[in-house]
């Protein structure tokens, strides 16, 4: 055999190893039109019979028709030795043959009958079990809906002896099930499936396929654990393959059953554009059905974010209108599979699969809410938003506090309330709600305006009177988040106090109009000029307490601007207020300046301040403020958890959010990473129940608290729903930092296929000159990932993609170490050339970084592991003795930055060279050199004692090499 062509056995072994999918489709196809060229026959039948298997599992069944019965021609026509090795293989791909052609209606029944009576007969001439046929009798009895047959054909195959060409003992069961589970049997389904999932399933398909199958018998029989269970774990392994369409259907399906709306439509959102490549019409009419059915159960107005296909552009398309399409898709295929068949079976699965409506009680099955979502509703602007639960009250900060979020996350006013007198007049009444805002007592702010709406609200009332309502109108509005109104009240306040001729009200309401405005990206800086005039002249004008109101105003309204330096300048101008309670907002409003300033000291003190002014006044919501702005600050997390749950014994509904953050933010510092989980999820649940921004962000912290926490799959499923999240919002930055995330999660779960994609498309959002070092390493962890998993080829073009982007960038000492890790691949690939290339490479890069004088360490230690990397690629092409070379004083060089380890190993490659160049003598004193130093029974011990062994025999003494290999316990041909 030529040289090219075991360039092409290695290719082709290289495409074998490769993921299923469009990626090891196109190299197969490639690689398919060179084998044709080179004219070589067993190349060309293995390929194709490579080609069958990657095309049913990658998502294009029908390519395999095509290169099945290339192969049984080939197979029949001219019988060749190698043939024999592939038989059983061939025999088996029949059974892909009947599974696939079912799925495509312009199949004639009559071909896939004739498929079973030549694998019938082909098994009876090889002496093997009819069980595996049988069973595909009955696949295509169920298929068009003869039940009679299929009964018959399902007991000849469940009393038939098995043999290596039946499915195996995972694929067997699931078909079994799903069976039971048609036919109503949910217990014997349940009960089947125990011993399977007991032993170990190796299989491509499981345990995907029967955990899929058994999500409606675990429903049916009580069992709700395992029923979620089975979801997240079949789903996780489902939800990246294309050919696996069928059962993401099945997924949907469960999801609206249990009545999990959100996440049957976040599903239908994630593989909708798959129906335009749908692996086969069997399986686009099953999803289209369930995905339909599942869209039926929210707003038809919701918007439904459909990807870019073909001709087609990216759009949002309306719930209702989406779901009566996909459910003429599916009524159509399933007419054209009838029309076939000459039987009603697919029409009648179809039609129950559309009526699939929630029942039963309510199931939960994320990861990340900790209560039923509320339904998806569409608003007028078509934004998607929750619709609150019966009874919830959406309060907002008012003017007079910082923005929500970090700081106080809403600080209305709060409290137990007050007894409003039955005979007191209007002006009392106005005098106690003020009060009541004045003290943060939401409760008794409400009461009072209530009551005076209630007795004066329907009479005329004085003009003073009139504008202090208005005045309190626009504290509630801002209170409840309406700021449009709440300006425009405030402006008719104003101007009705200045025609009353009240300068010093007006003054103080243009304030607090100012401050509304800079919540506004419009009004910043008319409401900055607004609270500066107010603060003027109120200095004149006002009390001591007006005035240091005005000026904290005038803090906070920097504050909105984000123009923190100036909000401390203004805060230090504040005047001493003589009112506790205003006396604990500003230091609330300095607590959360210190913070975005980062000047820790003096933002721990502040905080400690406030907190202790705040537990003086005994006012909830001020408590909470300053307790979390303490847990914050604190350097110990066992503190800083305490401040959080002192936060929460005193936190309104509305603050509820920032606790439980602060808090699991504050037990993840503490490595309590299992309770931190409870914290986030129910700030996520929060946040999804009010239908507040944040619950992407708040997913993304969860998935990593899962993460720590050990709790893989669900750390796995939590990141990806924060990845669309995010992507939804445009936040490419931090949804690629969850892409990362979401790579090392794949990582621990041995997940390496969906880690690469991540890490390949992280690679290419990092495509620009800003992100080159950026890019340069996910393609060097993407060649690591692939050099572990023995991929090497792939691995080898990965780091030379991530040396390149290193070299763009003009990190050459990082360019070395990867292409130091090039070469290694390339030579573990057995591509001699490719790493002898990569080695002249690395030695200009080498030259390049070592400079003038003593070298930096990690100089030094890359440029050892280099001529190691570079010996041992040397060795490989058989130059032992330029090997050598290569090694001299390297090891010197690694003990002088303490890398002993390394230093160890390359003594030990060298005693290995000595010895294969014939010098024992030099090799024995090399090698008890190292042994000497080794830690007991690590690996490089072996590896040296073994060597030395060698040595020992080479040099003629036998027994001092069976002493030495009695010693460390090792056989002779170690």
């Amino acid at each position: 055999m030529g040289t090219t062509d075991e360039d092409l056995w290695r290719v082709l072994r290289e495409v074998s190893n490769m993921p299923y999918g469009a990626g090891q489709i196109a190299a197969l196809e490639q690689l398919l039109r060179r084998v044709d060229a080179a004219e070589d026959r067993e190349l060309a039948f293995v390929t194709r019979m490579q080609g069958t298997t990657a095309y049913t599992y990658g998502g294009e069944p029908a390519k395999s028709f095509v290169t099945f019965s290339w192969c049984v021609a080939e197979f029949d026509r001219d019988p060749q030795p190698y043939h024999a090795r592939y038989a059983r293989q061939l025999l088996w791909h029949f059974k892909y043959m009947v599974n696939g052609l079912l799925k495509f209606p312009e199949v004639p029944l009559d071909r896939t009958y004739a498929v079973l009576d030549d694998m019938e007969r082909r098994y009876r001439a090889g002496g093997h079990s009819l069980q595996a046929v049988h069973k595909h009798r009955f696949r295509v009895a169920e298929h068009v809906g003869d039940a009679e047959a299929a009964d018959h054909w399902y007991r000849l195959w469940q009393t038939t002896p098995r043999d290596d060409l039946s499915d195996c003992a995972g694929c067997d069961p699931t078909t079994e099930v799903q069976y039971l589970a048609d036919t109503g049997r949910y217990a014997e389904a349940a009960a089947l499936a125990e011993p399977v999932l007991a032993g170990r399933l190796t299989c491509t398909e499981q345990p995907q396929a029967i955990l899929t199958a058994l999500l409606v018998p675990y429903l049916r029989t009580g069992r709700h654990d395992d029923a979620r269970n089975a979801h997240r774990e079949a789903y996780r392994r489902l939800r990246g393959n294309l050919s696996d369409l069928w059962d993401i259907g099945d997924h949907i399906e469960f999801c609206t059953l249990t009545g999990n709306e959100a996440r049957a439509l976040e599903l239908v959102e994630r593989h909708l554009d798959w129906l335009d490549r749908a692996p086969s019409p069997a399986a686009a009419m099953h999803f289209a059905a369930a995905a339909a059915a599942a869209l039926r159960q929210v707003d038809g107005e919701l918007p439904v974010h459909r990807r870019a296909a073909g001709d087609r552009p990216a759009a949002d398309v309306p719930a209702g209108r989406l779901a009566d399409e996909l459910a003429g898709t599916a009524t159509e295929l399933a007419a054209r599979f009838d029309a076939r068949n000459g039987t009603t079976r697919q029409s009648e699965l179809v039609a129950a699969r559309l009526a699939v409506r929630p029942s039963g009680e309510h199931l939960p099955l994320s990861a990340s809410l900790r209560r039923r979502p509320p339904r998806p509703r569409a608003t007028a602007d078509g934004d998607a938003v929750a619709v609150a639960p019966a009874g919830a009250v959406a309060d907002g900060p008012s003017p007079g506090t910082p923005p929500a979020g970090r700081y106080a996350g809403g600080s209305a006013p709060g409290g137990a309330g007050v007894e409003v007198p039955d005979d007191a007049g209007a002006d009392e009444l106005l005098d106690l709600a003020e009060a009541c805002w004045h003290r943060h007592d939401l409760a008794g702010f409400r009461s009072a305006l209530a009551a005076y709406d209630g007795r004066f609200g329907a009479t005329e009332q004085a003009p003073a009177a009139v504008a202090r309502r208005l005045e309190l109108r626009a504290a509630e509005l801002s209170d409840a988040e309406e700021f449009p109104a709440a300006i425009e009240t405030a402006r008719t306040a104003v101007a009705a106090y200045r025609e009353l001729g009240d300068e010093v009200r007006a003054q103080v309401v243009a304030s607090r109009l100012g401050v509304l405005l800079t919540m506004t990206e419009e009004g910043t800086h008319e409401g900055l000029a607004l609270v500066e005039a107010a603060a003027e002249a109120l200095d004149r004008l006002g009390d001591e307490r007006l005035r240091a109101a005005a000026h904290d105003r005038v803090a906070l309204a920097l504050m909105h601007g984000e123009r923190w330096a100036e909000a401390l300048d203004a805060l230090d101008r504040v005047p001493a207020a003589g009112d506790p309670y205003l006396e604990l907002r500003i230091a609330l409003h300095r607590t959360h300046v210190l913070e975005e300033l980062e000047r820790a000291e003096e933002f721990r003190a502040a905080a400690e301040q406030a907190r202790r002014q705040a537990r003086e006044l005994g006012v909830g919501e001020l408590l909470m403020s300053a307790s979390l702005a303490y847990a914050r600050a604190v350097d110990d997390p066992a503190e800083a958890v305490a401040a959080c749950d002192e936060a929460l014994r005193v936190t309104p509904p509305k603050g509820l959010i920032p606790a439980r953050v602060t808090r699991a933010r504050a037990l993840m510092a503490a490595g309590r990473a299992d309770e931190a989980v409870d914290d986030f999820a129910e700030a996520v649940t929060l946040c999804v129940e009010r239908g507040a921004e944040g619950d992407a962000l708040l997913r993304w912290e969860l998935a990593n608290a899962y993460r720590v926490a050990g709790r893989l799959s669900e750390a796995a499923e939590v990141a990806e729903e924060a990845v669309i999240g995010l992507d939804k919002l445009g936040a490419q930055v931090q949804a690629d930092r969850c892409r990362y995330l979401l790579a090392g999660i794949y990582q621990g779960l041995g997940e390496i296929d969906p880690a690469l994609a991540l890490l390949d498309q992280l690679a290419e959002n990092l495509d620009g000159p800003d992100n080159l070092p950026h890019r340069a390493h996910m393609l060097e962890e993407a060649g690591g990932l692939l050099y572990d998993a023995d991929r090497d080829a792939l691995a080898a073009q990965r780091f030379a993609a991530a040396a390149g982007a290193y070299e763009l960038a003009g990190l050459t000492l990082d360019e070395l170490r990867t292409r130091r890790r090039e070469a290694y691949a390339w030579m573990w690939a057995g591509d001699g050339p490719a790493a002898l290339r990569t080695v002249e490479v690395m030695d200009r890069l080498a030259a390049a970084v070592g400079g003038d004088g003593e070298p930096e360490p990690p100089v030094t230690y890359e440029r050892a592991l280099a001529a190691e990397a570079a010996a041992r690629v040397l060795a490989g092409d058989g130059r032992e003795a330029e090997a050598l070379d290569r090694l001299a004083g390297v090891p010197e060089r690694l003990r002088s930055i303490e890398a002993f380890g390394e230093a160890a190993q390359v003594e030990i490659f060298t005693g290995e060279l000595l010895l294969r160049l014939d010098r024992p003598v030099d090799a024995e004193r090399v090698l008890r050199d190292v042994l000497g130093g080794l830690p007991a029974g690590s690996r490089p011990l072996q590896q040296a004692a073994w060597l030395l062994a060698r040595a020992l025999d080479e040099l003629g003494r036998a027994d001092e090499a069976a002493a030495l290999r009695a010693e460390h316990d090792l056989d002779h041909d170690h």
